[in-house]
Formats: C-alpha cells, structure tokens, sequence
C-alpha cells in the first residue's frame, strides 16, 4: 500500500519527541507486560496454594489482615488457575499489538494508534471477562490509571500521526 501522502524532502514530518518518548515507554511496558504474562502462567496455581494455606493460617490474625485475604481473594486466585491459558493468550496478543502499533506511530501512521489502543484494551477486557469487574476494585483499580494515561497521552499526540 502506497501512501497518498507526498511531502517534499524539506517539509516532511518528522517525529515528536512526545510520540518518541510513550513509543519507548510502550515498548518497555509491553516488554515487562510479556513477561510478566508468561510469570504468572507458570506460577499461578502455587499462587493460589499460597493463598490457601494463608487463609488456613490466619485464625488469631487482625481483621485488617483478614479483609486482604478474604473469600474473594481466593476466588479470584481459582479463578486465575481456571483461565490461565486465555489470559496468557490475550495478554500476548494485546502486548503484540501494543509493540506492532507503536512501531506504526513512530512511522507517523494513524492506524498504529488504533492497533496500539486495541492492544491496550484487550488484557483489561479478557481479565474483566475471565476474573470479573470485583478484580478492579479497590487499591487494584489504581492499576488501571497507567493504561489510563497512556491512552491520554497517546490521544494527545495524534495530531502528529499524518498517514
């Protein structure tokens, strides 16, 4: 596919350093978001046996400490066990889709803010649908301001996407 765009050696857009700087940021973030995906593949189910043994541990614990390790905690943990896999396979893709999408914004490309904000969606949509929306609430939800922001910052830059 050509671009219809023709920009003459002199005028031709060049990249922000905002767009620069979140493309790197994307690519750590989606870095650490690959192995963090593929951690908790693989260390999940002693996660959840972790949690179990705790809860049978903590009969004379405070109750500030038994509201952290309570009934949906351990829910969450089987439920985390059950969709290992789907999860694994949506974070994945979304980091993908986060690294091919940056890599299109730093070619100035439109659809790459598209491809990156689909990537970006996807591992909050699959945990909301695998886990349930009780996951995001709380000191967890805090959680959900990063991507928040990126969205903001990206959403910010657009301006600078011309093809």
């Amino acid at each position: 596919m050509t671009d219809s765009i023709n920009f003459s050696e002199e005028d031709k857009p060049t990249l922000s350093s905002g767009l620069n700087v979140l493309t790197i940021l994307t690519f750590i973030g989606s870095g650490i978001a690959l192995l963090s995906a593929f951690w908790t593949y693989f260390t999940v189910e002693k996660s959840y046996q972790t949690i179990l043994k705790a809860q049978e541990n903590m009969g004379d614990a405070p109750a500030f400490v038994k509201s952290f390790m309570g009934p949906e905690m351990l829910e969450n943990a089987r439920k985390s066990v059950e969709n290992k896999l789907p999860i694994l396979i949506l974070t994945v893709v979304g980091a993908a889709l986060c690294i091919y999408g940056a890599m299109e914004m730093r070619k100035l490309k439109k659809q790459g803010f598209i491809l990156w904000l689909a990537g970006e969606i996807l591992p909050i949509a699959g945990t909301a649908i695998f886990l349930g929306f009780a996951l995001f609430k709380g000191l967890a939800a805090l959680f959900l301001l990063i991507p928040l922001a990126f969205i903001i910052l990206y959403a910010v830059q657009y301006k600078n996407l011309v093809y």
